[in-house]
């Protein structure tokens, strides 16, 4: 059955109980997606699937046919980085870096449902636009944990590419 994982159509034919996190590392080898608490819990795993951010140690590869899943791989190279690759560099939002591919997708997605207008649990005016301050950022990346306490530098990358409109 194909999934498209970065622009590229891959087949999945594995065991059906298989994690869209195992495929993604083990049979695709696109190791940039991190297994964490492997429950859901951490936010190592987020992925965008069909432009919305999902853990993927929570989502059965087999649940995805047609789907486009877009990896931390899918979003920029070494020479040529996303703006929230470069925005994550330039303010020191990765530590040790091993939650930075999924805070990186989920800021992806985070950015991409302020455009759409979509509230959050802080947003003050439901009906209004939504503006982008420090704890809507911090609101919105509450499902992704970073155990080096990266989180106010994280913000300000996040804030720096929002503000470059990306």
């Amino acid at each position: 059955m194909p999934i498209i994982i970065n622009g590229e159509q891959r087949e999945f034919a594995g065991d059906v109980r298989t994690t869209l996190l195992d495929f993604l590392r083990r049979d695709c080898g696109l190791t940039g997606t991190k297994k964490g608490c492997d429950h859901g819990q951490c936010g190592a795993c987020t992925v965008l699937v069909n432009g919305q951010r999902i853990n993927s140690c929570l989502s059965l590869a087999v649940m995805h046919e047609g789907d486009e899943i877009e990896t931390i791989e899918g979003l920029g190279t070494p020479t040529q980085l996303h703006p929230l690759q470069a925005a994550f560099l330039e303010h020191d939002g990765y530590q040790c870096g091993y939650c930075t591919p999924g805070q990186i997708c989920s800021a992806k997605a985070l950015l991409a449902e302020v455009r759409y207008g979509w509230a959050s649990f802080v947003s003050s005016d439901l009906t209004g636009e939504v503006r982008l301050t420090r704890e809507e950022v911090s609101e919105r990346m509450s499902g992704n944990l970073c155990r080096c306490g990266a989180y106010s530098n994280i913000v300000d990358a996040i804030l720096k590419t929002a503000g470059a409109g990306q």
